[in-house]
């Protein structure tokens, strides 16, 4: 048996023990990088660790530290029902809002798991308190992100467009981005009309502390602002919001530490956005600042640290750099690229690039199968732009798998939640979306023979 396919069987044995015995499924990946990488792939320490995702760690620390002092001082609360006042009352409309502004700050250049980390901690807090389906929300930031992920101006589409120039393939950043957008949209009306979305609608406008629902300003009702039972606007309906979770006494006033603590959040997205920060490091550089400002609210926020998604994240992670530097992907790869069936493989190419980028980079992963991909699009019998498009695709919207960075963000950014089922939602909605949306890519982009 060769060691790549022993890679990837040990692989599929650490998924069976994580799911029917309940171990952390990243500390059984380190221990299964330590075993297969120091066994099978002779690789030494240096080696087994150059996959250890250290700045994802750091991303994941310091966005949960800043937003947990965030919640602490009631900063979170004063933001979510800003919203609320923002969409009149219309609670449905919150996910909607969330999808547009992570794919407004991709399409004018961030990073994908930088914008998710802005609101992904924002929309979940949302979420919680208005009762709404974290897989929901957390859904439409992620698909939000990647709908604006391929504009011209975007990190990944200048990333895309110049290894497809490097190659000398036709290609189109018009095509390649609504392509991105048009999927991601139909994906993300998919999931809010499952997840419950429609009922949100049937709603109608809420009650929020701080504002009434036309608008205007109200006082909080009880369980947390939803002002009870009024008469609609035609006067015949009424309608009745459960938040998941109470308001704080004062949530719509701005105190010293919210003030600051907003400045902080600004300041994070001007120091990722324009001044091209890590958003790590800043994060946890502004948490810092404001722990020792306000220390009686920042006292127990290292402790909501999603310290288990963490160690879930980046033992997974770390395996699979194992594979890498084992050569077990670009084994793969080069196996469908040499199947004779262009059709096929390109299906295939689709597959394996949603199944890998589930757990690593998508860039990267885009800038292996291309190449790959190149000797059957040159005969001409499978159109270049299509076929970039669906690749681009299927590597991208996986990107709500918890394993991925944007779905750890979203899995660590949940607050007072079941971690362990919300990680399960997310697990078996990434796995639907590997297995559904490569295919249907293939169907819509590759086969009718784009470019």
């Amino acid at each position: 048996m060769s060691p790549e396919l022993i890679s990837i069987l040990v692989l599929v044995v650490v998924f069976v023990i994580a799911t029917t015995r309940s171990v952390n499924m990243g500390a059984l990946a380190f221990a299964a990088a330590f075993a297969v990488g120091g066994l099978v792939a002779d690789l030494d320490a240096d080696g087994i660790f150059a996959g250890f995702p250290g700045d994802l760690f750091v991303v994941l620390v310091g966005v949960t530290y800043l937003f947990a002092i965030a919640r602490a001082n009631g900063t979170t609360d004063w933001l979510v029902h800003a919203a609320v006042r923002l969409v009149r009352g219309r609670v449905a409309l919150i996910p909607w809002v969330m999808f547009a502004l992570t794919g407004a700050l991709t399409a004018i250049g961030a990073v994908s798991p930088a914008a998710v980390a802005i609101v992904a901690p924002i929309a979940l807090s949302f979420a919680a308190r208005y009762g709404i389906s974290p897989l929901l929300m957390g859904a439409m930031v992620v698909h939000g992100a990647q709908a604006g992920g391929f504009s011209p101006i975007s990190i990944y589409g200048s990333i895309v467009n110049g290894i497809v120039e490097r190659e000398k393939l036709p290609g189109s950043e018009v095509v390649l981005f609504l392509a991105s957008l048009a999927a991601n949209l139909v994906i993300a009306a998919v999931v809010f009309v499952v997840c419950g979305g429609l009922k949100l609608w049937a709603r109608g406008a809420v009650e929020g502390p701080g504002t009434d629902a036309d608008g205007g300003a109200g006082e909080p009702g009880p369980a947390g602002g939803t002002g009870g039972n009024r008469p609609s606007p035609g006067g015949t309906a009424t309608v009745t919001a459960v938040p998941a979770q109470s308001a704080a006494p004062g949530t719509t006033r701005l105190t010293p530490a919210r003030i600051a603590t907003l400045t902080s959040l600004l300041a994070l997205v001007v120091a990722v956005l324009v001044l091209d920060l890590d958003a790590g490091l800043t994060a946890i550089t502004l948490a810092v600042i404001l722990s020792t400002a306000w220390p009686e609210d920042s006292r127990k926020a290292t402790g909501q640290i999603a310290w288990p998604t963490v160690l879930l994240i980046c033992g997974v992670l770390t395996y699979v750099g194992v594979l890498d530097e084992m050569g077990t992907i670009t084994w793969a790869g080069e196996g469908v690229g040499g199947i004779g069936v262009p059709l096929l493989a390109a299906v295939l190419l689709c597959y394996i690039g949603a199944l890998v980028s589930a757990f690593a980079s998508s860039v990267g992963i885009m800038g292996a199968l291309i190449p790959l991909a190149v000797p059957f699009l040159e005969r001409g019998e499978i159109g270049a732009i299509g076929m970039v498009a669906a690749l681009a695709v299927s590597a991208t919207v996986v990107d709500v798998s918890p394993f991925s960075t944007n779905g750890a963000l979203v899995l660590a950014a949940a607050p007072d939640i079941d971690r362990e089922r919300f990680f399960r939602q997310l697990m078996v909605y990434g796995g639907i979306v590997v297995a559904v949306v490569p295919a249907a890519a293939w169907l819509v982009m590759v086969v009718p023979g784009w470019g």
